[in-house]
């Protein structure tokens, strides 16, 4: 191949998002410098989580194969958690490949709980020995522990040694960091030149790691941790993020001022630091976020203004200005920096008026589709069913400046003189919901409305979310079927076997450890509570009984917060399942910012199945529709659907979430948002409508938004 044609090749596997060139053979973001003046660290930005831990990995790799050219060990600082996983799995994959050995390296973890025993299924000690030392060939004298079983009366001559054996070795060659509100167990505040030490845990610390230890009460008060000047000393620092949950501290992190409030932030510092994160997590960066806001000091940039970018930029202006969309003025736009999108889009009154329409287009009562419509109609989708895009959201990548779907806005006005006894043509809808409340905290006025216009409406609950239970439910619900079997006597071996049962909880209980997982009983009846409420709230929405499912997915049921990968056996169950119901339209997580994962998994779930299932005819015209959860919404650029809700009808969703009864008032695990997840969801539902209402379109009390995924072909 000549030198051209390669060019030429390389050109065409590379596409454009707004400012970011992205190479489809590694995934990374690539952008004029200028762009990236406001960074002040090394950023690399990479598509998806999965090219994030193969950089880095490879990386590690490569720093092994140069300190074993020049005779000496490698060092390598490490952290536990669900952020670092990725690498360690691919560090496994690369060593069974025989590509990379671990007897030249030496390895020093950055934390560890106190008082904790390295037993226990939360101890980082057990972590790292389950997640990667057991299964590479590093020697075991060559890991180093922060001790988390050592007596109070030792703890300062351990800190004291563990940073004496780190100068020993010549100090930390690579040191690998997830970010987030601390580094480390170094809170908000910590001190540039703190060394390894003994620490408290602010309380918002706690409340995270509530779910690992099955209760925040359990969450011991102290941990050791290397300090941020321990760190700052290695020789190289990768620091890594994923998810649109860490996009604020990212951009913090690397744009922001270096303050002690963000631990991180003081790596700017550092001579060779690098940000490594995937496309979720740049979100708030100002390449990704406000591109248009950079000033060139030199050679001229240019935006490749898509429509969803241009979406992007008028509705911030708008916002910024306080003004609806339809009185926005050209020398507004001149004046902030929009003057190339006037050109390819202007003029100014022409692309006010097709983002309003296209706004306009995604306000939808119909979720199924409207009377004598067989599908509800993405505005971004040709009116053709080709299903011919890339795989992402909302086409975010690869909308370019001359797509018609831009230009053309169909718009269908309600049609209030219709009447209201005509349904839609029904149709064989699936509401996939990663935990058993999820359908209705995140989409219930959606789901009400899919039942309550005629359609078949299934709801498959993927996992149990049995381990958001409190014991002392479990306990009630023994003692409930214990007194129930007595009541309508049921046989003297059922109120033996039930009182047995009973027995065995409670005892169980009264001895359980903290963090201790459940006993197969208790996970079996936590498991049921949250059934018993889940059919209670889809039989409100409308669903019929025998259209309630419960998938079980094997990779959830642990027993622990800690789930096993997604395998074969997850993927076929989806497989079979869709086979069974053959969707016409189908409505899923695509929320990504659950601090557990469970909805990154379960989506995986989803979207592997379809895709093993992608040939098949009934497929081929199935719609995809992906909805957030009680973390998170979509930006109102990428809406593709919004379904409408009045005070009536926000107060029925409000009721079908009621129903999950263990959830209410105080759930197991909430995270640091302490309001409940109805309060939450209606606020998110009511931000959005009241987006919409200043954008200048009509205002609602609520509203529900969607995002379509593309099958591909």
């Amino acid at each position: 191949m000549s030198t051209q044609q390669q060019q030429q090749q390389q050109q065409q596997q590379q596409q454009y998002s707004g400012v970011n060139k992205i190479n489809s053979e590694t995934g990374l973001f690539e952008c004029n410098e200028e762009f990236k003046s406001k960074e002040k660290l090394e950023t690399l930005v990479y598509q998806d989580p999965e090219q994030v831990n193969v950089f880095i990995a490879s990386e590690i790799v490569k720093a092994i194969e140069v300190a074993n050219s020049n005779g000496k060990p490698l060092v390598l600082g490490l952290t536990c958690g669900s952020t670092p996983s990725g690498v360690y799995d691919q560090l496994v994959k690369l060593y069974k490949e025989n590509k990379v050995s671990f007897k030249n390296v030496i390895t020093f973890n950055v934390d560890e709980y106190y008082p904790i025993e390295r037993t226990r299924i939360q101890s980082f000690y057990r972590y790292m020995q389950e997640n990667l030392f057991e299964l590479i060939d590093i020697k075991k004298e060559n890991i180093n522990f922060l001790n988390g079983e050592i007596s109070e009366n030792e703890i300062d001559k351990h800190l004291k040694e563990y940073e004496e054996k780190i100068e020993q070795v010549g100090g930390i060659d690579l040191m690998l960091i997830p970010i987030g509100k601390r580094i480390g167990f170094n809170e908000a505040g910590s001190l540039a030149n703190t060394k390894t030490r003994l620490v408290d845990l602010e309380q918002n610390t706690r409340i995270d790691a509530a779910s690992d230890f099955f209760g925040t009460e359990h969450v011991p008060h102290h941990a050791l941790t290397m300090g941020l000047s321990t760190m700052f000393n290695s020789k190289r620092i990768i620091l890594m993020a994923f998810s649109e949950g860490k996009a604020s501290i990212v951009q913090k992190t690397t744009e922001g001022e270096i303050n002690p409030l963000i631990p991180s932030s003081i790596f700017q510092r550092h001579q060779k630091c690098q940000l490594v994160i995937d496309e979720a997590a740049a979100v708030e960066i100002t390449r990704c976020k406000q591109p248009w806001v950079i000033h060139s000091t030199g050679t001229t940039l240019t935006i490749k203004w898509s429509p969803l970018l241009a979406r992007k930029a008028v509705i911030w202006l708008s916002l910024k200005l306080g003004k609806p969309i339809l009185k926005l003025e050209e020398e507004e736009y001149h004046d902030h920096n929009l003057s190339s999108l006037l050109k390819v889009f202007g003029p100014c009154h022409n692309l006010n008026l097709k983002v309003f329409r296209y706004l306009q287009s995604t306000i939808n009562g119909w979720p199924g589709g409207r009377p004598n419509q067989h599908h509800p109609t993405s505005p971004t989708s040709p009116k053709t069913n080709s299903n011919n895009n890339n795989n992402n959201y909302n086409n975010n990548n690869n909308e370019h400046h001359h797509d018609s779907s831009f230009e053309q806005i169909n718009i269908i006005n309600e049609m209030w003189d219709y009447d209201s006894n005509i349904k839609p043509i029904s149709k064989r809808v699936i509401v996939f919901s990663p935990h058993p409340d999820d359908d209705v905290i995140s989409m219930g006025g959606t789901f009400i409305r899919l039942c309550d216009q005629g359609h078949k409406v299934h709801v498959a609950y993927q996992t149990s979310g049995n381990i958001a239970v409190w014991d002392d439910d479990a306990v009630r619900f023994a003692n409930f079927a214990s007194e129930f079997s007595k009541l309508f006597s049921l046989g003297n071996e059922s109120v033996e076997k039930s009182n047995a049962i009973e027995k065995d909880v409670n005892e169980f209980i009264k001895t359980k450890k903290p963090g201790q997982p459940d006993s197969k009983e208790i996970q079996l009846i936590k498991g049921l509570i949250r059934k018993t409420e889940a059919r209670a709230g889809a039989r409100y929405a409308g669903v019929a009984p025998d259209r309630i499912h419960f998938l079980d997915l094997p990779f959830y049921e642990t027993g622990a917060v800690k789930k096993k990968p997604l395998g074969e056996e997850d993927i076929e169950i989806m497989v079979q399942f869709l086979e069974s119901i053959k969707p016409e339209i189908i409505f899923a997580a695509g929320d990504l910012s659950d601090p557990h994962g469970t909805h990154r998994v379960c989506l995986k779930a989803i979207l592997s199945a379809i895709d093993r299932l992608k040939t098949k005819d009934w497929m081929k015209e199935c719609q995809v529709w992906l909805y957030r959860g009680a973390w998170q919404e979509w930006e109102p650029e990428r809406i593709e659907m919004a379904v409408p809700m009045s005070p009536f009808e926000l107060m029925r969703k409000r009721m079908s979430i009621f129903k999950h009864q263990s959830q209410k008032d105080v759930p197991a695990f909430p995270g640091t948002d302490k309001r409940e997840f109805w309060v939450r969801a209606e606020c998110r539902n009511r931000e959005t409508a009241k987006i919409y209402d200043n954008l200048g379109l009509t205002e609602f009390e609520a509203m529900e938004a969607f995002v379509s995924y593309k099958i591909p072909q």
